[in-house]
């Protein structure tokens, strides 16, 4: 079988830290290869061409859709877009790896389901947290009863300044100078759809699909800052959501401006009648699952592809997530990173916001499957 010929859109920050680097470095060209890369900032997509050792590089996405020799195409610009370009690819026959999160909307989500399975197409969508041992253990640990009946779960991550100072934003050339605005905007930007998707994730991925949302939502910082430049700012950027779960079970979930109630953006804490779970400890002891002694003492992401260099390089969850629509396209085996579970992730979030503008609890109507325990 050939390997799949990838297309990266965006050559932003993610995809300079991530599929860029980790696929470029050709121990999977096999299964895998770089066909092209576009950017709409002049001179970028050629500089990560370049770079990166890839054959075609455009200004434009329509336009590489058009010309470029890819099977597949991961979506690594501003997540306000990621439904039309997403789309776009589905109706070119084009597999698609969304980068957190897939669309802004459940409306949005629908469509692009119904029309990948129209037409056949694979859609896989970061963040695939379910694929991590610690979540399928606690997952496994939690439907025996362990630490009894769940009373709530918390989850939730702060904005803070990080995008402001990443690195690849300091600098003057094309690769290091990605203005970070649009995270401050709508659609797309705020700390639900970035930063608290991830623990989201791996929250409804244990417990399973949740049925209602309140929330209060609001915007503390107006203005932001970036090279001394004022950044006017649209987006809410203070989040905060109760979910329930069913049978008594809820959830506590922030997007905050500042301030962590979790210290881990992967990992919730789970509160039952019998014990507690705190990321990967239960009762303050810790739990073990398959890598946890090496993961204790390095560190280290517990995917199946990362191995070898990859374990050296950034944002090894999105080279996974990516993988996997690889052996999907190559194997048939579908992802547990799937566009269901991203659905209802984002309905959640939509419903939050409209929770907080109506001042209704709204029923969540999305659902699917979480892979078993382990």
């Amino acid at each position: 079988m050939k390997p799949v010929r990838l297309g990266v859109a965006g050559a932003g920050s993610i995809a300079l830290r991530s599929p860029l680097p980790h696929l470029s470095m050709g121990d999977l060209k096999d299964q895998v290869v770089l066909g092209a890369v576009c950017d709409p900032v002049p001179g970028r997509a050629k500089a990560a061409a370049e770079k990166f050792g890839v054959p075609e590089s455009f200004e434009s996405y329509e336009e590489m859709m058009k010309k470029a020799d890819i099977d597949a195409v991961t979506i690594c610009s501003p997540i306000g877009v990621h439904y039309a370009q997403g789309m776009l690819a589905v109706k070119a026959g084009k597999h698609v790896h969304f980068n957190k999160t897939m669309t802004t909307t459940k409306i949005e989500a629908d469509r692009l389901i119904a029309e990948a399975k129209r037409r056949k197409v694979r859609l896989v969508a970061s963040p695939g947290q379910m694929l991590r041992p610690q979540n399928l253990r606690v997952r496994k640990l939690i439907q025996e009863g362990v630490i009894g009946k769940v009373a709530w779960a918390a989850i939730g991550a702060a904005f803070g300044k990080y995008h402001e100072e990443e690195g690849v934003r300091q600098g003057n050339d094309v690769l290091s100078n990605v203005d970070p605005s649009w995270y401050f905007r709508k659609p797309g930007g705020g700390p639900l759809y970035d930063m608290t998707v991830y623990g989201l994730h791996s929250l409804t991925g244990v417990l399973g699909p949740a049925k209602r949302v309140t929330a209060i939502s609001g915007t503390l910082l107006k203005e932001r800052e970036f090279k001394g430049r004022k950044v006017k700012c649209s987006i809410d950027d203070n989040t905060f959501m109760v979910l329930d779960f069913g049978g008594g079970t809820a959830g506590f979930v922030y997007g905050a401006a500042e301030g962590w109630l979790v210290p881990s953006l992967d990992f919730p804490t789970y509160y039952g009648t019998k014990g507690s779970i705190e990321q990967t400890k239960l009762n303050g002891h810790q739990i073990e699952y398959p890598g946890w002694e090496q993961d204790k003492s390095a560190g280290i992401t517990l995917l199946p592809h990362v191995t070898g260099k990859h374990v050296g390089l950034d944002e090894q969850h999105v080279y996974e997530d990516t993988m996997q629509l690889v052996q999907w396209i190559r194997e048939g085996i579908p992802s547990p990173a799937s566009a269901e579970h991203a659905r209802h992730v984002i309905e959640i979030f939509d419903m939050a916001y409209k929770s907080a503008k109506a001042g209704k609890v709204q029923v969540l109507t999305t659902t699917f499957t979480p892979p078993p325990g382990a």
